[in-house]
Formats: structure tokens, C-alpha cells, sequence
């Protein structure tokens, strides 16, 4: 069944604001076309959680202007502290417009691409259009991906070419400071043949409210033999109604590692998946979670196999207090074919408020024989045995809880490669589970 939506922008202004940015006329009528679409197909279905009523298509406008940085010591002190003042990869995006980009003259050299999306689609567009919602993600899936495509007003693409190392972690931050904006960013990461690289992206609103929209798709390729690891802190303001899909392709001997802050303060719609579609092909998923308010969420981890030998590991940690509510389902899917295929998976969720609500969802899908596969669950309220030992060495009952759940939530924040964002999500964990 399809629900008509009359979205407020016209095929009209979606031309607009692709002359606006000089794209191809391929990447053009791939806007319209989904625009198109947005209109006819059905919002998607998180399990347990209905957001029929949630609002996806309205904002205040698309595209906003905002200032850009000649030196990183002009940042806002909140973002200034994320950064090391001598990072050489880096890339910072202030609302909808591209900021700062700086990349090592080493990497360079080596062919690595480090640029803002639009500037990609228009002097990458052969290596873009290779991947750009091709494999990880397709515009046509459902309502909240053909918007994404048809309005897409931000994001970043990296490249990294066969054979190429990078050594130092490749930073991206998206600012939030400007409460009308919407956020429909794009990140394209690709790792060629036997590549390594580390990708850090955090998302920060520095006002307390937004009156706007975030459709954010992230889409990673490990090509054979490739590695990529994934970092990412969410803190973007109440008010957005969010929705986030990060997924990634893992072909033969690849890897992909996902290391997930989730720290929102908006209703949040994430999806987070792994096609390990290679043989020997590895996909590791940590995700923390801190839910508080009234807020309503939903995380969905899947990792599918097709590849023999691979190996699917999904580690979820949430925190709920006041009347937050988040849904917690995880799903390891192993596909006919995939033999030694190994899915793990383990969700837990601490609730620290009588009204606060987690529910999690472990999902085997097994369609092979000769493979190994497990899951564990918890929902409850903080260890009281913990709180006594903490508490009997002489540490207060509310220092104690504190103690728990960042221990609770260390399997992300330790995993983290870049300090400054280390200490944000630490930070940002203390304040809202104060």
C-alpha cells in the first residue's frame, strides 16, 4: 500500500538547488526521480516502534548559508576542544556549508580524496556515481530515502586507493548552530583493494532547539581485503525527528568496525547494517546509547552474511532515565550458501527512572547449516550488588551509579581513536545521566 504525501518542495526547487551546485545532469535527474518516489512510497517499519505520526518531511528550509573557517582557531570552543590543532585530515561542515578541509600533502600524493560531497559529485563523478547509493543504500527503498536523495544538502566523501595506509584517523564534524537548518548529509567512505583507513565523524548541535530535519545516510565500502573503521557521536538538539542509516559493504577478506555514540536528544529512527558479502569478511558493531526526557528512539543493528567464513559480531549498551523509551533490536541474518558463517550479537539495556522503557530484540536468522550463532539480552535497573561493593569502599551511592554506567558504556568510548572525541562522549554521557 502507498500514502500519498504532498511534500512543500517541488521538482522545481530540487533543479534549483542542483544548477545551484553545478552537479551533472545524472546526479540531477537522480533527485527528481526520487522525489518522484518520496511521494508514493510508505515510510519504513521499525519493529515495535510507530512513527506514522512522526514528522519526516516538514522543516523550515532547505539550505542554509553559514560561515566558514580560515583557521581552526576560529571554531566555537564546544567544537574547538574536539580537535587537535596540528590534524592535518580533516573536514568540517558548519550546518549546510562546506567549512574547512584540510589533508596531508603525503595522502595527496597517494590519491587519497577527502572533499565535501558536492565537490566530489561534480569532479569525482565517475568514482561517486559508482557507489553512491548503489550497494549500501538505494533511494527507492522507502519514503525516507528518496527524500534523502532528492534533498540532499550536505555530507563528505572519502577515498582511499589501493594498497594506501592511512595512518592518522580522518576527522569530520558536522555544527549544528542554527536552529532552522536541516541536515540531509551524505557520507561516502571507500576503501579500495587492501587500504586502510579510520573515519571519525561527529555530529554536535551547539543550540539547545532545532526547528529542522536530520535524514542522514552514511554508506562504507571495503573493497577486497580492505579495512575500515567507522567512529561516529551523535549529539545533535531535541526538536530534529531524526533518522540515521549508516550501513556498510564488506567484500572478500575485508573488515568493517562500527563504533557508535548515540547521544541525540531528538526522537531518533537508526539503522545500522552490515552486508557481509565477501568471503572471510568481518563486521563488528559496538553502539552506547543514553536516552532521557520524554524521548522515543529506535536502533537497529543487522549484520547479514553471504560470504563463507564470515564473521558478524553486534554489541548494543543503552541507558534510559526520566520517560525515555527506545526500542533495541538486533539481528544477525545468516543467508543459504554462507557456510562457517559466525553471528553474534548482545544487547542490554540499564534503566535508571521507574518510567523509563528499553526493550531489546535479539533476531537469529539462520539459512545455513554448518555455521555457529548466538545472542544474550538484559533489560533491569543498575546491579544493587554492584552499587553495595562500590559503596561498602566508601564511594557514595550516586558516585557509585555513575561508576556503573560508564563502565557500562566503556566498550565504545575506549574504542574511540581520537581523543578530544573521547572526552566529548564522555562528557556528554556524564551530563545526561546526571
Amino acid at each position: 500500500m502507498t500514502v500519498e504525501t504532498n511534500l512543500k518542495v517541488t521538482e522545481q526547487d530540487v533543479r534549483s538547488f542542483s544548477a545551484s551546485k553545478s552537479e551533472p545532469e545524472e546526479f540531477t535527474n537522480l533527485r527528481v526521480q526520487a522525489l518522484a518516489a518520496a511521494e508514493v512510497l510508505p515510510l519504513p517499519k521499525p519493529d515495535k516502534t510507530k512513527i506514522t505520526s512522526w514528522n519526516f518531511t516538514e522543516f523550515p528550509v532547505h539550505s542554509t548559508e553559514s560561515s566558514t573557517y580560515s583557521s581552526l582557531t576560529e571554531l566555537p570552543e564546544e567544537v574547538k576542544s574536539l580537535v587537535d590543532l596540528e590534524q592535518k585530515n580533516l573536514y568540517i561542515q558548519h550546518n549546510n556549508t562546506p567549512a574547512y578541509a584540510s589533508l596531508s600533502d603525503d595522502l595527496k600524493a597517494k590519491g587519497v580524496i577527502l572533499t565535501d560531497i558536492f565537490t566530489a559529485i561534480r569532479d569525482h563523478a565517475d568514482l561517486v556515481g559508482k557507489y553512491f547509493m548503489k550497494d549500501a543504500v538505494k533511494a527507492e527503498e522507502h519514503k525516507l530515502t528518496a527524500l534523502h536523495a532528492a534533498l540532499l544538502n550536505g555530507g563528505v566523501f572519502l577515498y582511499v586507493p589501493k594498497n594506501v595506509v592511512v595512518e592518522e584517523p580522518v576527522q569530520v564534524i558536522f555544527i549544528h548552530d542554527d536552529e532552522n537548518a536541516s541536515l540531509f548529509n551524505h557520507a561516502l567512505v571507500v576503501a579500495d583493494t587492501s587500504s586502510q583507513v579510520t573515519y571519525v565523524e561527529t555530529y554536535i548541535s551547539t543550540v539547545p532547539h532545532a526547528n529542522g530535519l536530520a535524514n542522514i545516510v552514511s554508506e562504507v565500502i571495503a573493497e577486497d581485503n580492505a579495512q575500515v573503521t567507522y567512529g561516529a557521536v551523535d549529539v545533535l538538539a531535541e526538536g530534529f525527528t531524526t533518522y540515521v542509516n549508516r550501513r556498510g559493504v564488506a567484500k572478500r577478506d575485508s573488515r568493517i568496525e562500527w563504533a557508535l555514540g548515540m547521544m541525540n536528544d531528538s526522537d531518533t529512527i537508526s539503522e545500522n547494517t552490515t552486508f557481509l558479502i565477501g568471503d572471510n569478511s568481518v563486521g563488528d558493531t559496538k553502539t552506547v546509547v543514553v536516552g532521557r526526557g520524554s524521548q522515543k528512539q529506535n536502533f537497529t543493528t543487522k549484520v547479514i552474511h553471504w560470504g563463507k567464513n564470515s564473521d558478524g559480531q553486534i554489541l548494543k549498551h543503552g541507558v534510559m532515565k526520566d520517560s525515555a523509551s527506545a526500542i533495541f533490536n538486533g539481528i544477525g541474518k545468516i543467508e543459504h550458501g554462507a557456510t562457517k558463517a559466525n553471528a553474534e550479537q548482545e544487547s542490554r539495556v540499564l534503566m535508571l527512572s521507574p518510567k523509563a522503557r528499553g526493550d531489546a530484540n535479539p533476531i537469529l536468522l539462520i539459512d545455513e547449516d554448518d555455521v555457529t550463532a548466538g545472542h544474550a539480552a538484559s533489560v533491569g535497573r543498575v546491579d544493587p550488588l554492584q552499587l553495595f561493593y562500590l559503596m561498602s569502599r566508601g564511594i557514595s551511592k550516586q558516585e557509585a551509579e555513575r561508576l556503573v554506567i560508564h563502565g557500562f558504556l566503556a566498550p565504545v568510548v575506549r574504542v574511540l581513536p581520537i581523543e578530544g572525541v573521547k572526552k566529548q562522549l564522555t562528557e556528554v554521557i556524564e551530563r545526561k545521566v546526571r
